[in-house]
């Protein structure tokens, strides 16, 4: 196998000969691939080494999904790699979509003037879900301190500690942590198992039961909306109940939700999601594991850029 990669690098390949080969390691750029819809994203192409990748969404991931890949995250960085596309075309641009990060949102507006910025909703989306979670977890490490109290008690007093169980079988500890996953989904969706915990964790948490419906109501706001301004409504319906509930952990998602709330809601425009640039990523890993790992980084752009460029 390694003999044959030195054969195709050497000699089958135009890898010798290839012209972004000096500075591949730092950026490589297709002009060529801009196309009017646009992601941008990071992933890790070797040892956690950060890349920021822009594709274009019409290609669908195959040959000439890539504009441009550049080492590194910083806009300061980025930005100059970027405006060595010519800027007729990068006026083409109408649309990127983008995660949250506020370097990503300075690189589109500097570098694609006339694009149109579009938060991906399942980042926004994590975002609550995280708030859920938070609370979750922090009820958690509360039962696990406490189970270590009365067990530390027992000792002491040499008794045999029994631990308290729900009717489905599950401690508090391993209620708390058994319910991760049914806490993401609707309810339609739950198993009967998920049904039944869900019940439990209701009554005894109700604080759960309150971050449960909240993001449950977020994300109706995505999925029932139909233009910008029945989703607006929406949005602030949502916003005053948090207010409504306060609970510090939506609190926190709420205020950055506001603060990126335009960009959120040029979603109901085109409905255009990030989810092309995750897919994108998703190929980026799986041929990396098909060459068994990255060991000559520039060779391993040089394939990227014959696939994708």
């Amino acid at each position: 196998m390694k003999e044959f990669e030195k054969q195709y690098k050497d000699y089958l390949s135009d890898f010798k000969s290839w012209d972004q080969k000096d500075h591949s390691e730092e950026w490589l750029i297709f002009p060529e691939n801009i196309g009017e819809k646009l992601s941008i994203d990071e992933t890790a192409v070797s040892n956690g080494e950060l890349y920021t990748i822009i594709t274009n969404k019409k290609a669908k991931g195959q040959k000439g999904a890539l504009v441009a890949m550049i080492h590194g995250t910083k806009s300061a960085g980025i930005i100059p790699i970027l405006n060595k596309i010519p800027s007729e075309k990068r006026s083409e641009v109408k649309e990127i979509t983008l995660d949250m990060a506020g370097s990503m949102e300075l690189i589109s507006k500097n570098a694609f003037s006339n694009a149109t910025q579009v938060i991906d909703r399942f980042h926004v989306q994590q975002l609550v879900s995280e708030a859920v979670q938070e609370i979750r977890i922090d009820l958690r490490r509360t039962a696990i301190k406490e189970e270590n109290e009365n067990i530390k008690q027992a000792r002491k007093e040499k008794k045999r500690y029994y631990l308290e169980t729900f009717k489905n079988g599950d401690t508090k500890k391993q209620l708390l942590a058994r319910s991760r996953y049914l806490l993401f989904k609707p309810r339609s969706k739950w198993t009967e198992s998920q049904g039944e915990r869900s019940e439990i964790l209701f009554k005894e948490f109700p604080e759960i039961k309150n971050a449960y419906d909240l993001s449950m109501m977020f994300r109706s706001f995505y999925e029932n909306s139909k233009t910008v301004l029945e989703a607006k409504e929406k949005l602030n319906k949502w916003h005053r109940k948090i207010e409504e509930k306060n609970l510090d952990s939506f609190l926190t998602a709420s205020e950055s939700i506001r603060l990126y709330e335009t960009k959120i809601l040029n979603y109901f425009l085109n409905r255009s999601t990030n989810a092309s640039a995750e897919s994108f990523n998703a190929k980026l890993k799986g041929l990396r594991s098909v060459v068994r790992g990255v060991r000559d980084k520039k060779f391993f752009l040089f394939r990227i850029a014959k696939l994708y460029g």
